[in-house]
């Protein structure tokens, strides 16, 4: 076997080198990202309406103590009525979480103009587009929200869709509307045909119904035959 040259040693440490570089710096950015703290507090208020990403418009229902270790927390217990769901929120962590208030009007409205555009090219395979909406739908972005639904919604009575697609459309739709909602006092319910009247979707046809009605035309065009 040839002895192994001087060159083939220096890159091989000359790689080491530049390997330990590259794991300090990921570690720099790890340490970094664990001990951020928020740049600045949020100003939350018992009975407000909060947004938290993954959950949705929620209330905020009282603030209360909480001794973990040696520390006293201060938490925001927000209700979920539509999820009959309770969530603890640290305060300190609030916006590091994503927990934000409610959007403007105006922000949603441009929200809601952004989902009448054309939708967004279909170059990656359904699962990771599907992916890439899930994350949309858990941003609690208001805009990213509207991007789910510009793609896919129907554009005209007849289109169908697969179910998965369905239901992230659902589900997105579902999240403005929660919002929308509370901005314009009423129902989630009404929100969510008042913002897809504005987007100008049209209403799904009931292919079982139009079968019947076939049937009944038949059945009185018979009858006046004999």
């Amino acid at each position: 076997m040839p002895p192994l040259s001087g060159a083939f040693f220096c890159l091989l440490h000359l790689f080491f080198q530049y390997f330990c570089v590259i794991i300090t710096i990921r570690h720099e950015r790890m340490a970094k990202k664990e001990n951020a703290m928020p740049s600045k507090k949020l100003d939350f208020k018992t009975g407000q309406y909060v947004v938290y990403p993954t959950q949705g418009v929620g209330k905020l229902v009282r603030t209360e103590d909480q001794v973990i270790g040696d520390q006293k927390i201060k938490m925001l217990v927000i209700d979920f009525e539509k999820s009959r769901m309770t969530l603890r929120v640290p305060l300190e962590r609030a916006e590091i979480s994503g927990l934000r208030p409610l959007t403007s009007i105006k922000k949603m409205d441009e929200a809601i103009a952004s989902a009448k555009g054309k939708a967004g090219a279909k170059r990656m395979i359904w699962a990771r587009r599907a992916a890439q909406y899930e994350d949309n739908i858990n941003s609690g972005d208001p805009m990213k929200l509207a991007e789910v639904v510009r793609d896919l919604q129907r554009r005209n009575a007849t289109d169908t869709m697969p179910f998965s697609a369905r239901r992230l459309y659902m589900r997105a739709l579902e999240r403005m509307a929660q919002e929308f909602a509370v901005l314009h006092k009423m129902e989630v319910e009404d929100a969510s045909e008042k913002i897809e009247d504005i987007l100008g979707i049209p209403k799904e046809i009931d292919l079982n119904a139009v079968e019947e009605d076939e049937e009944e035309e038949e059945e009185d065009y018979s009858e006046n035959s004999d």
